[in-house]
């Protein structure tokens, strides 16, 4: 039976903008019956929500989590599902993880039995974790997406990396291959697909501007690596001067704009090292950037030491942005140790951040990026019921404090964050639970 309204018991922050979030604390969240969802209808009070269950008697579920607050669910915009099992291998160089590592495990995956069991797996990480929505990235077998979309639960824009020129044997399209899966799944998932060149170095030109011209006939996203280490820059540019069309490229933006792939559309990740060219040139074809602060941190801390991406020069210069885990560059996949690691590092490098920010980026940003913050990102009245519940860690009424005081509830264990969240909501549905409810 499904009934009209469901009443959740717990603390709440929802994200406004990057500066400010909205806060509930004593009440219940109340979700409306819509269709075959739920929706947020209000927060209510003691005495309100008294009269409310009154008069709705017969017609509501109750669930009472305790000194519990929710935040809207995660959107994680840029993840490798199909490099779980390296996020613990040594990272002492980007190029050198990948084809030491990250290549030959994805190069298992060409087993459809062992992608799917690796996707079940994959899918419930990302319901622990609170994650309902972001970029993915699966690898180049064609089932490999299907068994993605299949399993994750949330608002996902996935695609095959695109590799037809220096890879390995074993880990290589043949263009008209590739050309071929990509119309096929692009018709068969539309604007859920995302056209994913791996990067410029294993991508053709040709190759990239047949699958971004597909891309905006289908509406359908982009995404791709950008400007992660000077080494990595210098290798593009090598390549792509040589090749007839690109012999005078000023940078690896250009390259990304000379073959369409830059747009509203479009999410890079990283964009540690660019040129102030190059800012303008984002920010004039309104490309959104996935900062992986994990991934990108010191090797001391899990990550590959690739720098620090500068957000603050993001805002001033108006290019859109949010946060991503980026497994398995990065080491975890909880949003919570993307924030703390956001946090931590830019206040290491004497920026100023807060939490509220951190949440922003994590959630409301990410679903304006994928264009359905009209729907998700928040706890706004009429948006889905999709929220992930923690501990309650703070009796402040700050959002800022509350947001910290969950962060360093794990006092530096960041393991933890996998496992702290209490049940995470999608629609309504409970899709996570570690309370028996």
């Amino acid at each position: 039976m499904k009934f009209k309204y469901k009443i959740i018991h717990c603390d709440y922050i929802s994200p406004l903008s990057q500066k400010s979030c909205s806060v509930g604390k004593g009440g219940a969240l109340v979700l409306v019956k819509k269709g075959e969802d739920y929706v947020i209808e209000q927060y209510l009070k003691s005495s309100a929500l008294k009269r409310f269950k009154e008069s709705n008697q017969s017609k509501f579920q109750e669930c009472d989590y305790g000194q519990s607050v929710a935040v809207p669910g995660f959107y994680d915009m840029h993840f490798h599902w199909v490099q779980d099992d390296v996020r613990n291998m040594p990272k002492d160089s980007l190029l050198t993880w990948l084809s030491e590592y990250t290549w030959p495990t994805e190069a298992k995956y060409k087993s459809q039995s062992y992608c799917e069991k690796k996707a079940i797996h994959f899918a419930q990480e990302l319901k622990d974790a609170g994650t309902i929505g972001g970029g993915c990235y699966s690898s180049l077998h064609p089932h490999s997406v299907d068994h993605a979309f299949k399993h994750f639960v949330g608002d996902f824009v996935i695609g095959h990396v695109l590799m037809d020129m220096n890879s390995p044997k074993y880990l290589t399209h043949k263009t008209s291959e590739a050309k071929k899966m990509i119309s096929a799944y692009i018709k068969k998932y539309r604007q859920s697909y995302a056209v994913t060149p791996r990067f410029a170095p294993t991508t053709h030109p040709e190759l990239m501007r047949f699958a971004s011209a597909l891309s905006r006939k289908y509406r359908s996203f982009i995404q791709t690596h950008l400007a992660e280490t000077p080494q990595e820059i210098e290798y593009v540019l090598e390549i792509y001067r040589r090749l007839k069309g690109f012999e005078d490229v000023a940078n690896y933006t250009e390259i990304y704009h000379r073959c369409g792939i830059l747009g509203p559309r479009t999410i890079m990740g990283h964009g540690i090292y660019l040129s102030p060219k190059e800012w303008k040139l984002l920010a004039k074809t309104n490309t959104a950037i996935a900062h992986c602060p994990t991934s990108n941190a010191p090797v001391k801390e899990l990550g590959l030491g690739s720098g620090l991406f500068d957000y603050q020069r993001a805002n001033k210069e108006g290019v859109r942005w949010a946060l991503a885990s980026d497994i398995g560059g990065g080491p975890y996949l909880s949003m919570l140790d993307v924030m703390n690691s956001f946090l931590s590092q830019h206040t290491r490098a004497s920026k100023k951040v807060s939490a509220v920010d951190a949440l922003y980026r994590s959630t409301l940003a990410g679903a304006e990026i994928l264009k359905c913050d009209k729907v998700s990102g928040s706890l706004e009245k009429g948006k889905q019921g999709s929220f992930v519940l923690f501990k309650q860690f703070s009796k402040s009424t700050s959002a800022e404090i509350q947001i910290r005081d969950l962060l360093d509830s794990v006092k530096g264990r960041r393991d933890k964050y996998q496992r702290l969240s209490l049940a995470t909501y999608h629609q309504g549905d409970l899709i996570s639970s570690k309370t028996g409810q």
